[in-house]
């Protein structure tokens, strides 16, 4: 196996996904994998996570990929970098990647052994994980817009649905 399950560099965010073998740019570092679902599937499941969120990915309104309960999802445990907590020279490694309908971790730089990899989850990600009231430096502020009814957009993805 290439990768391993430590815990994560960066504070608070637990358990991170790191490199055994090196990684060249452009490698394909994991496919990101779990229960196949529908989009509206994946808003169904997380309205009922009461905007938690977990760990979905959008390929389009026909596929989600659900990895909420499939802990043996290694691509599940990459860390964004550039999210809520960001620390000097870390940065991310990695992009997510849709090749033929299926998701992947795409090594975006060299990533060497011992090397956590780091992946761009997306604004709206982080913008939704905000509205929500994960912000570590605004711990128990939340928006006016927490109380009216909102699409939570907690897919790691490039692009945004709405």
């Amino acid at each position: 196996m290439s990768l391993e399950i430590k815990k994560s560099g960066i504070p608070g965010a637990g358990k991170g996904l790191f490199a055994t073998t090196l990684f060249k740019r452009g490698d394909k570092v994991i496919e990101y994998t779990g229960e196949v679902i529908t989009w509206a599937e994946c808003r169904r499941r997380n309205e009922a996570l009461d905007g938690v969120g977990a760990y979905y990915f959008y390929v389009n309104d026909r596929k989600c990929v659900d990895a909420q309960n499939r802990p043996d999802s290694l691509a599940r445990y990459a860390n964004d970098a550039s999210g809520l907590v960001r620390l000097p020279g870390m940065r991310n490694n990695s992009r997510f990647e849709v090749i033929k309908g299926r998701p992947y971790i795409i090594a975006s730089r060299n990533i060497k052994p011992g090397d956590e990899v780091f992946v761009a989850y997306g604004k709206e990600y982080w913008d939704a994980m905000r509205e929500n009231g994960f912000d570590p430096k605004h711990p128990h502020v939340k928006k006016a817009s927490d109380t009216e009814p909102h699409e939570h957009l907690l897919v790691p993805k490039r692009e945004a649905k709405h």
